[in-house]
């Protein structure tokens, strides 16, 4: 029941923040702003939509074909396709229940394929491992090309989100209740090991499961061609995101450092909210607001409108590919397997 509990709350909590946001981004518009938000969607050239949806489909297959790469030094052959299901459906199932998708793909790779799940699992925390290091590269090269606009933007998050300045002395310690969180879980955890040996037992070996895959992208036969993808799968990312500002007027000229620090901006919208519902078109509106305002009247307005284009079209986008997926993944293991 409790279990039932916690992944009801894992799936409402973030649809109804996100849905909150999303309201609060309409309810905060007067008539004029609203006029324009309409009219920029309306206007907007959708051939650079279509062509920044292609991308991300490519960075997709890109991200796929990578991952064999790390499945086959720990003994694994699959094909491209298996590969590419697994994790679609995992995308789809990020957008109901937040950071679900990585267990969903290996577990579909499982039933596809018969990789043990906690082997692929350790791939896919080293391909996120990965990730998080390509972000943090683009987020130092962001905060090169423009180091005002890079502090001023967390700022305005900072206040949007929590009502006041983090260093405001008045303001709630979230910091102080994380950290607490995961040090009684983790005080928790150990004294569970130790009054219960065959939970110890299951812990080292998915840990050790998890190693494994994480020294599989040490191992791989082809560190070139991991390379290689890992490059291409991140310029599709800033490619796909940056095209579509060359649908609007007011944002085709919009600065390479303005795109990089939207990017960045999009990308931690998508872990507050399920896919960023509600958050990613509020921030990519405070980062338009930000470089435009001075130029261009109701920035604020244009840039939630092009922040919805953004996201409307590919959240879209993982949708039907997510939904074929389920349809086409073979189903060569039992279910209950999966379970065990």
């Amino acid at each position: 029941m409790k279990t039932i509990l916690i992944k009801i709350l894992k799936t409402i909590l973030p649809l109804a923040f996100g849905s909150y946001v999303m309201y609060s981004i309409f309810a905060k518009m007067g008539k004029n702003e609203k006029d324009i938000f309409y009219q920029a969607i309306d206007k907007a050239d959708y051939t650079w939509i279509i062509l920044s949806v292609i991308l991300s489909f490519l960075a997709f297959a890109s991200r796929a074909y990578r991952w064999k790469y790390m499945l086959e030094p720990i003994g694994y052959k699959t094909t491209f396709w298996n590969r590419y299901h697994s994790m679609m459906i995992g995308y789809i199932l990020n957008l109901t229940i937040p950071r679900s998708g990585e267990a969903a793909r290996s577990a579909m790779l499982y039933r596809a394929e018969g990789v043990p799940f906690t082997k692929s699992f350790g791939t896919i925390i080293a391909e996120r491992a990965v990730d998080f290091v390509m972000l943090l590269l683009v987020a130092g090269l962001t905060a090169l090309l423009g180091m005002d606009n890079f502090f001023k933007i967390f700022h305005e998050i900072s206040v949007k989100f929590g009502g006041k300045p983090s260093n405001d002395p008045n303001s709630f310690p979230w910091k102080l209740v994380v950290y607490g969180i995961i040090g009684i879980g983790f005080i928790g955890l150990l004294a569970l090991m130790k009054f219960k040996p065959e939970l110890k037992q299951k812990v080292i070996g998915f840990a050790k499961d998890i190693f494994e895959g994480l020294l599989s992208i040490f191992k791989t036969k082809n560190p070139s061609g991991y390379i290689l993808h890992t490059l291409f799968i991140w310029v599709a990312y800033i490619a796909y995101f940056g095209i579509a500002f060359l649908s609007l007027e007011e944002t085709k000229d919009f600065p390479l450092s303005g795109i990089l620090l939207g990017f960045i901006a999009g990308s931690l919208g998508i872990i507050f909210t399920n896919g960023g519902l509600g958050v990613f078109p509020l921030l990519i509106g405070l980062v338009v607001n930000l470089i435009l305002h001075d130029k261009t009247p109701n920035a604020l307005a244009i840039g939630n409108a092009l922040g919805m284009i953004i996201w409307a079209s590919q959240t879209i986008l993982l949708i039907i590919l997510g939904l074929l997926s389920f349809i086409f993944i073979p189903k060569n293991f039992a279910k209950e397997d999966v379970k065990n």
